[in-house]
């Protein structure tokens, strides 16, 4: 099956960028590189800015993310970052209605208003984690092509490029990447 939204109706070929950018002004330089690639510039800088603030001293990221002493998977420890950008966004208060009715609905509410908001919020979030899942993939895909970060799959058994059977993804920032965002 092919999810349609991933392809353009009328195909049109991405910008190439080499991978070997000369990234000399740092920061300007990758805002450059970015925005020459991306659709949508200033969400594929802050997945980059996340993954580099995730990265290890080789510039690794993943495929879990310690958060409060739990490992989180890497996109899904990106997809909350990134979620409370979106929560004053009327799309949001509107999600949440439509759990809470679904729920009213489905006799699963608890009469606890305390609890029913806890339940509500985490149904709201694993929502909104599935959508920011494919959100984070696209910017990601942007970068690994603008030449900024190269992705891998880890897990199940070996390593793998292609991702699947219990393999979680990888990003590495490349040298040159992390001297201009000053990681080096």
């Amino acid at each position: 099956m092919i999810q349609g939204d991933l392809f353009s109706a009328s195909p049109v070929a991405p910008p190439k960028i080499s991978s070997q950018t000369p990234l000399v002004e740092g920061l300007p330089s990758i805002i450059d590189v970015i925005a020459q690639v991306s659709t949508r510039p200033r969400y594929a800088f802050m997945v980059l800015n996340l993954i580099a603030r995730a990265a290890g001293q080789g510039g690794k990221a993943g495929p879990y993310v310690l958060r409060q002493g739990q490992a989180v998977r890497l996109r899904d420890w990106l997809c909350d970052s990134l979620a409370p950008m979106a929560a004053r966004d009327h799309k949001r208060a509107a999600l949440a209605e439509q759990v809470r009715v679904e729920l009213a609905g489905q006799e699963q509410l608890p009469g606890d208003p305390d609890a029913a908001s806890r339940l509500v919020d985490q149904v709201v979030l694993e929502r909104v984690r599935r959508s920011g899942r494919c959100n984070v993939s696209r910017a990601v895909s942007e970068l690994v092509r603008a030449g900024l970060v190269r992705r891998h799959y880890e897990g199940w058994r070996v390593d793998h490029h292609n991702r699947g059977a219990r393999r979680e993804a990888v990003y590495t920032l490349l040298p040159d990447t992390m001297r201009a965002l000053g990681k080096a």
